[in-house]
């Protein structure tokens, strides 16, 4: 089976103390595991995609403008990779099987070529880490149950603004969707 990882928004913004939309310590805390697992799909040079929410500022019609304060915003400090994931990101950035995306809904599926690309690997097994559980890493989830792949998330690489969320999200993976959560 043929797999790929799939990192979620784990962007200064969402994760640093100072971050315009962050979850804090529970997103810093998972650092470590992100990064250690991204290591594992590179060295197998599995496809590794970084699918990274952008927002242009000022745009008052994205759905998002009314939910949340302005972050992630294209060509800013806040949408570069958290912590020690961006210069791993830079260091294998030119190779083939590494893919940066943007995405401007939560889930990496919305409006994105995320599909073709996976297919056209022939990619069956997708691996979710990143933030929020709750919002962007279950959306992605969601639609990929929908578009008939295997999916892994791993609990440990996973976080969100609030406990409870995150637990119902990893519930959620279980018992709706099929996923196995690690």
């Amino acid at each position: 089976m043929k797999k790929a990882l799939i990192n979620i928004d784990y962007t200064f913004d969402f994760v640093a103390n100072d971050g315009a939309l962050t979850c804090g310590e529970p997103g810093q805390r998972i650092e470590g595991k992100i990064v250690s697992l991204t290591e594992e799909f590179l060295a197998r040079k599995d496809f590794v995609v970084f699918a990274i929410d952008v927002h242009n500022e000022g745009d008052d019609f994205h759905p998002e403008t009314s939910l949340y304060p302005p972050h992630n915003i294209r060509g800013t400090k806040g949408r570069k990779l958290f912590g020690s994931l961006e210069k791993l990101y830079n260091n294998y950035s030119d190779r083939n099987f590494v893919y940066f995306m943007d995405k401007t809904r939560y889930s990496a599926f919305a409006g994105t070529d995320l599909e073709i690309k996976l297919r056209e690997r022939g990619i069956t097994e997708v691996h979710l880490v990143g933030v929020c559980t709750d919002i962007c890493v279950l959306h992605t989830a969601v639609d990929a149950y929908n578009r008939g792949f295997h999916i892994v998330v791993y609990q440990d690489a996973c976080a969100s603004f609030n406990q409870t969320g995150h637990e119902w999200a990893l519930e959620h993976f279980k018992k709706v969707i099929g996923a196995t959560v690690i």
